[in-house]
């Protein structure tokens, strides 16, 4: 169902499958499980995070919700699941001047006219400058790149497509990929052995290394983070969050809400360190 009516990713469908199959460890057949058993994983989930048993509860609603639609049991035992109180985190964020650095760093690199480099370069003018997530970036097949239109098309969470701009200069540094990138394979980013893209892993890679040579702190650097400067920073600059919704592909606005809650949070501080009263008191 998950696969065939909602569209669901590979990795959604294989994190459902760890969570129902540790929630059967624990207390066995899921279909023949009563309420008594699945408040017991109340206990077995003692250790783990809030967002952690969230998503397990979550797993197992959609699953016992999936039995009594199909006609396999009339109960719903998982009103007996706890109900953990989460928090989604802040996303951490990269200043300005650092997402600078980096691209001083991959530009110098790119120079040289390696294949490597320029790779680089383009991933990230990509990461930063249409706020891909990273398996959509590594995956994306060669006929994405726009030939005239300033638009590429990306296949999102649940194979949904979108349209999301392409800058200049990721314009520029795609010709730049293309021209050293080299002949076959239909996907842009192609692997060393040829069979299929590069990894996340390695895009992770990438980036990390890239933020060593910039003087920034590798932890600080995913492609994750590089999305979140995206977000944040077309929101600083004055984007409407319904236009970033739609550039980023969330399907919820609720989760696109979280970079207000960033601004929000860069405001305080801004305030806290110059308002005219924070330097009196730190003066006093």
């Amino acid at each position: 169902m998950l696969a065939a009516e909602r569209g669901a990713a590979a990795n959604t469908l294989a994190a459902y499958r760890r969570d129902l199959d540790s929630a059967e460890e624990a207390v066995g057949d899921l279909t023949q499980a009563d309420n008594a058993a699945i408040a017991s994983l109340s206990g077995a989930w003692a250790s783990l995070a809030p967002s952690s048993v969230a998503r397990k509860c979550s797993a197992l609603r959609q699953f016992y919700g999936f039995l009594i639609d199909e006609g396999w049991r009339k109960d719903d035992p998982s009103v007996a699941l706890p109900r953990p109180r989460s928090r989604r985190p802040l996303p951490r964020l990269l200043a300005h001047a650092e997402v600078e650095a980096l691209f001083a760093c991959a530009e110098a690199d790119a120079q040289s006219d390696r294949a490597d480099a320029v790779r680089l370069l383009t991933l990230l003018e990509l990461l930063y400058g249409s706020g891909l997530r990273a398996t959509e970036l590594v995956s994306l097949p060669l006929n994405a790149v726009p030939r005239d239109a300033p638009f590429l098309t990306v296949t999102g969470k649940g194979g949904q497509q979108r349209m999301v701009p392409v800058s200049g200069r990721a314009r520029c540094a795609l010709s730049r990929w293309l021209a050293v990138r080299g002949e076959g394979g239909k996907l842009l980013f192609p692997s060393r052995s040829g069979q299929g893209h590069i990894t996340r892993v390695r895009l992770f890679q990438l980036l990390r290394a890239l933020a060593a040579r910039a003087d920034i702190d590798p932890e600080k650097v995913s492609p994750h983070v590089l999305r979140h400067a995206f977000a944040t920073h077309l929101l600083e600059g004055g984007a409407d969050l319904r236009v970033l919704q739609t550039l980023l592909g969330h399907a919820d606005i609720a989760t696109t809400q979280i970079y207000t809650h960033v601004d929000s949070a860069r405001l305080v501080a801004l305030v806290n360190a110059r308002h005219p009263l924070a330097v009196r008191r730190e003066g006093s």
